[in-house]
C-alpha cells in the first residue's frame, strides 16, 4: 500500500502544473469542445512507462500553455475506468489526439521525445511552438505577405500598390490571427515609407532589446511575431543590396 501511494505521488509531482487533469466530470467539457484540439494521455499511477514519460509530457504541456486551442491533458484511467472503456484503452500509456473535427480520437503513434510531441502538435494545431513555450521563426508570418514584403523592398516605385494589395487582402480575412499579422505587415510598410529602409534594422534591434527583458508570455509571443515579419523585409533588403 505504501509503495502504491509513493508511486501515485511521484507521478503526480513529475507532471507538475501544466498538464490538464481530466476525469469523468470534466472530460467532455474540454475534449469535446469543438474549438479545442486536445492531446490526452491515459495513464495508471503504477505504470513504469507512464512515470518515465511524465517529465517529458510536462515539458510539452509547458510549451503549449499559451495555446487555448491546443491542450495537453491526462486521465488516470486506472481510477476513471469508465473513460478507459469508452475509448478502448487496454494498455498504459495510451495517448490519443482529439482534434476539432474528430472527437473519436486518433491514436498517437509518433515518437515520445519532447520534440516529437511538439512537432506533432504544431502540425495538428497549426501552431509554432518551441520547447519552453516560445515561438519559432515562422510564427506570425504568412507566405503571401512574405512575397509582398519582398516585392515592397525590391520595387520602390510599386510600394503604394503593394500596400493597397495587402490592405485589400486582409479586409476579407476571417482568421483573426492572420488578420492581425497582415495589419502588422502593412504597419511595417508604412513605417518604412515614412522613415526609410533603416527603420527595419532599428526596429529589429529595439524588439531584441525588449525581448531580453521581463514580460508576459503573450507580449513576448507578439514581439517575436513582429520580429519574424520584419526579418522578411530585412532579408529582402539584404538581397537587394547584393
Amino acid at each position: 500500500m505504501k509503495v502504491f501511494v509513493f508511486l501515485a505521488l511521484s507521478i503526480a509531482f513529475a507532471y507538475g502544473d501544466h498538464v490538464l487533469d481530466l476525469n469523468n466530470g470534466n472530460f467532455d467539457t474540454h475534449v469535446m469542445d469543438p474549438k479545442k484540439n486536445v492531446l490526452v494521455e491515459f495513464y495508471a499511477p503504477w505504470c513504469g512507462h507512464c512515470k518515465s514519460l511524465a517529465p517529458t509530457y510536462e515539458k510539452v504541456a509547458e510549451a503549449f500553455q499559451s495555446e487555448s486551442n491546443c491542450v495537453v491533458a491526462r486521465v488516470d484511467a486506472d481510477s476513471e475506468k469508465e473513460l478507459g472503456r469508452r475509448f478502448g484503452v487496454s494498455g498504459f500509456p495510451t495517448i490519443k489526439f482529439y482534434s476539432t473535427d474528430n472527437k473519436e480520437g486518433e491514436e498517437y503513434s509518433s515518437g515520445r521525445s519532447e520534440q516529437n510531441f511538439i512537432d506533432y502538435l504544431n502540425e495538428k494545431c497549426g501552431t509554432n511552438r518551441v520547447s519552453g513555450g516560445g515561438v519559432n521563426d515562422a510564427a506570425g508570418r504568412i507566405d503571401a505577405f512574405d512575397e509582398a514584403a519582398k516585392k515592397f523592398m525590391n520595387s520602390p516605385d510599386e510600394r503604394d500598390a503593394v500596400v493597397a494589395d495587402v490592405t485589400n487582402a486582409i479586409s476579407n480575412e476571417s482568421d483573426p490571427d492572420h488578420k492581425k499579422s497582415g495589419e502588422y505587415y502593412i504597419k511595417a510598410m508604412k513605417k518604412i515609407q515614412a522613415k526609410g529602409d533603416s527603420y527595419i534594422t532599428s526596429e529589429v534591434s529595439r524588439l531584441e532589446r525588449m525581448l531580453a527583458g521581463s514580460m508576459t508570455a503573450e507580449k513576448k509571443d507578439n514581439m517575436f511575431k513582429r520580429k519574424n515579419i520584419l526579418s522578411q523585409f530585412a532579408k529582402a533588403m539584404q538581397k537587394e543590396e547584393l
